[in-house]
């Protein structure tokens, strides 16, 4: 059965994506600069996958599974150079993402943001 969100952790992608890099040597390619660099380019090529398409002929699209799978490796690509970038800098993603969550809900509290989509500077 293939790994899923549900029997995968942070941790196993972690090492598996450390495992994949220290077999070829490349662990003195991912400095926090490069890393970072390669994150804003990965989620690019993401995002031209949408390029010039409406909301709804992107929903029509996510229906084909070639389209699908070439978005799913997108995101993979944007996800493994995170998840590479939290391995050099021993970045704790789970808590991470907890303490800006925490953050977020005092920025945004439900009922000034509920349907309004204004930054929390202009709530």
């Amino acid at each position: 059965m293939p790994p899923t969100d549900q029997t995968t952790t942070i941790q196993d992608l972690k090492e598996m994506l450390k495992a994949f890099r220290d077999a070829r040597d490349w662990g003195k390619f991912h400095t926090p600069k490069n890393l970072t660099q390669a994150i804003s380019i990965e989620a690019n090529e993401l995002m031209e996958e949408f390029l010039w398409k409406t909301d709804e002929e992107i929903t029509a699209l996510l229906r084909d599974p070639q389209l699908r799978e070439r978005v799913s490796h997108e995101l993979a690509d944007v996800l493994a150079f995170c998840l590479n970038f939290a391995n050099e800098t021993g970045i704790d993603v789970s808590r991470a993402m907890t303490e800006k969550m925490r953050l977020n809900e005092a920025k945004y509290p439900v009922e000034k943001s509920k349907g309004n989509a204004a930054k929390y500077t202009e709530l």
